[in-house]
């Protein structure tokens, strides 16, 4: 593979990897993902804007055959799909310096073994002249490590933002050709990487906005032309905008919650507030993270095993209380057999929430009337909880 060409002396080094379906052991990957190392070759000197997964090593490594030097590498990100290859560069170009940031120079210590003596730590602010091109190093720490950086590019406008505004999605195109298809996979990410950082986001969104750009060109996904597009997406999903809705993540073994799930669906249905549905057993935790972004209410329904919740639900709440979402409000529905700690063991899952709870629904056996009765007073109350804070 040769390098893809941006403009003039930039040009895009990374790797497409199509069948990943997993990351981290955790993210799923249901359109694959690629990992986006670029090169900008001045009129003196040429750098190389990280590098790519291990896994795709020799990828990177036959587009850069044609490259007969590289003066500095900038890793911008410690995490390994985006510095698992700079041991094996480094060894190709022994006089190349490597540039990250004070805290990445520890990091890549640590994750990499490189040596203190071959990495020089950017001060944020600062440029690098390459000859006719211009770096300006942005230090953009929790966007999602602490050690994280983006970098400008002053005479093409290109702002490389590391994983902001980023997709984990495998496409041919070097841009974006379906925004609609980008932006949802855009929004995936940002809900299960980025979501808990939205304060820090919106700091640094504010700061790129001084900057006259013309191309976004991210570490996953494809570049953005139309960098208004995706810049006006995540300004929207840091908001502190609210849909009128309740998330309803659940599990059931025998019929009991689900009468449950569904009833409270249609009473809130009837009352006016929306409501999206997650069988546990078969969702893509994806969709529930991406729900997640404008969502103000969530009631976990979950039935008894043995004494404690079922699995799949505290894994559910364990993921929700990590992705800190503007949650307002939180309640717990479900049932039992003889008794047990199931509605204990799900509140404190999600203890990290600033969210109200409201009164549970906790049924023996199959709901009866009063027991139906108990989740539409449910359903009132978070009714009314959404018109007071104006969430339409």
């Amino acid at each position: 593979m040769e390098p893809k060409k941006i403009k003039d002396g930039v040009f895009w080094a990374g790797a497409v990897d199509w069948d990943r379906r997993l990351f981290d052991s955790l993210i799923p990957l249901p359109d694959g993902t690629s990992y986006n190392a670029y090169i900008v070759k001045g009129s003196q000197k040429t750098a190389l804007i990280d590098t790519v997964d291990p896994s795709k090593s020799p990828v990177l490594l036959d587009e850069l055959k044609g490259v007969e030097k590289i003066d500095y590498v900038i890793s911008q990100h410690s995490e390994q799909d985006h510095s698992g290859t700079l041991p094996e560069v480094l060894k190709r170009y022994p006089d190349a310096r490597l540039l990250t940031s004070p805290k990445g120079r520890e990091f890549l210590g640590d994750l990499l073994g490189i040596a203190g003596d071959k990495i020089t730590a950017v001060s944020d602010g600062e440029t690098l002249d390459l000859g006719g091109k211009t770096l300006e190093f942005l230090h953009t720490p929790w966007v999602h490590w602490p050690e994280t950086i983006s970098t400008y590019l002053k005479e093409d406008r290109i702002l490389f933002s590391c994983d902001l505004f980023g997709s984990h999605l495998a496409s041919a195109s070097l841009y974006v050709d379906d925004y609609e298809k980008v932006c949802e996979a855009s929004k995936r990410y940002y809900a299960e990487v980025m979501m808990p950082f939205r304060a820090t986001i919106k700091k640094h969104m504010e700061r790129f906005g001084k900057f006259p750009i013309e191309i976004i060109a991210p570490s996953h996904g494809p570049l953005h032309k139309d960098p208004e597009c995706i810049m006006k997406s995540h300004a929207e999903w840091i908001s502190e905008k609210l849909s009128n809705k309740v998330i309803l993540p659940y599990a059931t073994m025998h019929g009991s919650t689900e009468a449950m799930v569904d009833f409270l669906t249609e009473s809130l249905v009837k009352n006016g507030v929306g409501v999206e549905k997650f069988n546990l057993a078969v969702t893509d935790l994806g969709k529930l993270a991406m729900s997640l972004v404008d969502a103000p209410t969530i009631v976990f329904g979950s039935p008894t095993v043995l004494i404690g919740a079922h699995p799949a639900v505290i894994h559910a709440a364990f993921m929700v209380n990590a992705l800190r979402p503007k949650l307002k409000f939180a309640s717990i529905i479900g049932s039992y057999g003889w008794g047990g700690k199931m509605a204990e063991q799900v509140a404190s899952t999600m203890s990290g929430l600033k969210a109200e709870m409201l009164e549970n629904v906790l049924v023996k056996g199959r709901p009866k009337e009063a027991d139906f009765a108990a989740i539409e007073r449910l359903a009132l109350a978070i009714t009314a909880r959404h018109r007071e804070n104006n969430i339409s």
